[in-house]
């Protein structure tokens, strides 16, 4: 008998610890602001943009999750984006890769980073870990290091700002380049 009463008196101050511990323990764990979530998440997709009825990008991505609670909404693609675009005959004219994207929609900005590469429609390829695109300047602009390809040389610097074709670039600083002479004399 005293042993059933000392193991009911144990089991009961037991219940009471437990009790009185959750009711004026940390109420973090409790507590779960629902604003830092993402109001949407999509895994493994491929999104196709068209203008005109025509295919004018597509973009891959293993998740983004799209973040408007906040007064700055954002998209962010933590494993990274693929993307094709296209010229009016629908053939690929050009790609961006990284392994982390992030475009805030108020300032129409995207934020690449993480082996970034921009190749153009005439094959030419830009590599950097860093690199911020404007859509509404048509800009893209990085303070990294870069190296650019194209058919007959390879420049590296630091700094690059060009529209987002690649036509009309600069790199800031530290420029070297390697240029590649045909021995035929084209």
């Amino acid at each position: 008998m005293k042993q059933t009463s000392f193991c009911r008196l144990a089991s009961l101050a037991f219940l009471i610890f437990v009790f009185l511990s959750c009711k004026t323990g940390n109420n973090r764990i409790w507590e779960f602001d629902i604003s830092n979530l993402p109001s949407l998440t999509v895994k493994y997709d491929t999104t196709v943009y068209f203008d005109s009825g025509r295919v004018v990008l597509r973009m891959t991505f293993p998740i983004m999750e799209q973040y408007d609670n906040s007064g700055n909404p954002y998209y962010e693609f933590n494993m990274g984006l693929y993307v094709d675009f296209f010229d009016r005959d629908k053939s690929p004219s050009g790609s961006i890769s990284s392994k982390y994207a992030r475009y805030t929609e108020k300032s129409n900005l995207w934020e690449l980073r993480d082996s970034v590469v921009v190749i153009n429609e005439n094959q030419e390829k830009l590599e950097t870990e860093s690199l911020f695109w404007d859509e509404a300047k048509d800009l893209i602009y990085t303070d990294k290091f870069i190296r650019f390809t194209s058919e007959d040389q390879i420049m590296t610097g630091t700094g690059f700002e060009s529209d987002s074709h690649l036509r009309k670039r600069t790199i800031r600083g530290g420029v070297s380049a390697t240029i590649y002479i045909n021995e035929d004399g084209s």
